[in-house]
């Protein structure tokens, strides 16, 4: 690529065109991702919510959030008993303090992979600015120099 003095040609515009529209599909990746982590998270937090308080519930009567905004009492018979998936749609029982516990430590690591992920997305966000700053420098170099932009030549 020519350094910043020197005009741009068609060839590295067109480059780094490209290399902005990969840049802005990996960033939406990333997004995506962030989103997926959160939404475990906000699950996890609502697991370990309902099951403390069913631990201090007397007749282990809870709320059952069936979907769509609706929700029943229910009576649940062993609330000692938690049945937990692990991943790979294994699934292990443990008491509801070691659910607790378990579900405590994966919002822990959800929250490492985000701040990974979202330092990731801020630097690819920086490396699509100074991109768009050099793309913006050759059509200013361009127009200032009579050459012809892009759409002229197609």
């Amino acid at each position: 690529m020519a350094n910043k003095n020197e005009p741009m040609d068609q060839r590295e515009l067109e480059t780094l065109q490209y290399y902005l529209k990969e840049y802005g599909q990996q960033a939406e990746i990333f997004a995506g991702q962030l989103d997926l982590m959160e939404n475990g998270r906000m699950e996890a937090l609502a697991a370990i919510e309902a099951l403390e308080s069913l631990a201090t519930s007397k007749d282990g009567t809870v709320l059952l959030q069936i979907g769509g905004g609706a929700s029943l009492k229910a009576k649940v018979q062993e609330p000692e008993k938690v049945l937990l998936n692990i991943g790979s749609d294994v699934i292990v029982e443990k008491t509801n303090t070691d659910a607790i516990e378990y579900l405590k430590d994966r919002i822990t690591e959800m929250e490492a992979s985000q701040k990974k992920v979202a330092e990731a997305l801020n630097r690819l966000r920086g490396q699509m600015n100074e991109i768009a700053k050099r793309i913006e420098s050759g059509y200013q170099q361009a127009m200032s120099s009579g050459h012809p932009s892009t759409e002229d030549q197609e």
